[in-house]
């Protein structure tokens, strides 16, 4: 009898758990560095969608799917009894938070379990999504040696965050430093081994708390400064200042000073959640975390102070809110993408709603809308013409998608609530124009 291939023998039979924003990007680059690659997912549609060449993602094209598909190198399944098939297995699925802002694990929970019916001798499992220290250890471990299989001798595990940013044209899943805590010595080296033929620079650290921590840090970094510079607008507004203007100004600056946007609140997938994470950890300890819990409250605060800056700007018109129309222009939580996880956009039409205006969307990218955790709008994207503009009461820039003319909106609309700052450098119709 043939024996089992191992990752021990650096064989790069790799499984992806989850063919989302995090799953796929990584299933291509694996499969571009020569290893095989099954993608598992319980979404049937979508599974059968990927295996006939159709991305779900607008930043893989189908041209790379089609590709990674036809060299048999890829290929995604639904059946997760096929789990004890690769050496390795990558767990990116989503890890959202309760209505009480504590960490929601069902789906690592979930997927551990199923794991463990499969989980066999030699395999390596990481997981890749954002969560707080110790998952891996004190939440997963248990969990996968229900097996009857022990890590460290049995099997391996890993943390390893993931790093994407869709739309960011400077770096893909390859060219991202990937930071790579093992629970164990031998982990770590196996875990290296693995993510060697798909990324170009491996950060190894110590344990998988300390790269559990680092990918919190990195978000809560980024909420807490996109904090400041949202209250900062809020108080330059009154002012009569320009805060995009003291941004550009203050980024003159060679050194002791990075440029952060304030815009109607957090979108994606991480930065509106990851702090949560270790807030509620953080209570475990004993320790409030007053900085992150403010920062939250500031970004959580920011699509109502979007909709009375534009009850302000209709009430200057003698109109009011309710029965108005609004066009929210971009439903995506940031420029480029068709990426709509936690995106303030979603936000501001239920808020809209609820103040019984009339609200339409557009966005390029995203034809309609679909059921999500917290939202079913059951809308569909309107398509730009001059007339329908000018149909409106109010366009409400909440994504400064590329593809937007700026100065022809602002010349077809009878008024502009940017959010976004997108609207900078329009000459005509200024006074049409106000920032939100």
């Amino acid at each position: 009898m043939a024996k089992k291939k191992t990752v021990e023998e650096k064989s790069h039979y790799v499984g992806i758990i989850g063919l989302g924003y995090v799953g796929l990007p990584l299933a291509r680059e694996f499969c571009l560095g020569g290893a095989k690659v099954l993608g598992f997912d319980v979404n049937t549609a979508m599974v059968n969608k990927i295996n006939r060449g159709k991305s779900p993602i607008k930043h893989i094209p189908n041209t790379q799917l089609t590709d990674m598909i036809s060299t048999g190198r890829f290929r995604a399944t639904d059946k997760m009894n096929l789990l004890s098939r690769p050496d390795t297995l990558l767990i990116c699925v989503p890890t959202p938070l309760t209505e009480n802002r504590e960490p929601d694990m069902f789906y690592v929970e979930e997927t551990c379990k199923t794991i463990a019916k499969y989980l066999r001798k030699g395999q390596l499992v990481i997981l890749e999504s954002t969560t707080y220290p110790g998952t891996t250890r004190e939440l997963m471990l248990p969990i996968l040696e229900t097996s009857g299989l022990k890590a460290g001798k049995d099997f391996y595990m890993a943390y390893s965050p993931e790093r994407e940013d869709p739309g960011n044209k400077d770096f893909r899943t390859s060219t991202i430093p990937k930071v790579v805590g093992g629970l164990d010595d031998i982990s770590l080296k196996i875990a290296l081994e693995v993510y060697s033929c798909a990324i170009e620079t491996l950060v190894p650290v110590d344990s998988c708390e300390i790269a559990e921590a680092a990918k919190i840090i990195e978000n809560t970094y980024r909420c807490v400064n996109i904090a400041m510079v949202n209250e900062l607008k809020q108080l330059f507004d009154k002012m009569g200042i320009d805060v995009w203007e003291v941004i550009r100004a203050a980024s003159t600056k060679p050194f002791g000073f990075k440029a952060f946007y304030p815009g109607p609140g957090l979108g994606g997938h991480c930065i509106p959640i990851d702090p949560f994470y270790l807030t509620w950890k953080a209570r475990q300890y004993g320790m409030p975390t007053r900085f992150i819990e403010l920062a939250g409250e500031i970004n959580t605060d920011m699509p109502n102070y979007v909709i009375s800056k534009v009850m302000d700007a209709l009430n200057d018109k003698k109109k009011s809110l309710k029965g108005s129309k609004i066009l929210v222009l971009g439903l995506a939580y940031k420029k480029d993408i068709d990426d709509v996880r936690e995106s303030p956009s979603l936000e501001l039409i239920e808020l809209l709603k609820k103040k019984g205006a009339k609200v339409d969307y557009n966005d390029p990218y995203i034809p309609q809308t679909h059921k999500m955790r917290d939202y079913d709008l059951k809308m569909k994207s309107k398509n730009l013409t001059a007339k329908m503009l000018k149909s409106y009461d109010a366009a409400l820039i909440a994504t400064d998608h590329s593809d937007y003319d700026y100065s022809w909106i602002v010349e077809n609309s009878q008024l502009v609530i940017d959010t976004r700052n997108a609207t900078a450098d329009v000459k005509k119709g200024r006074k049409k124009i106000v920032k939100a």
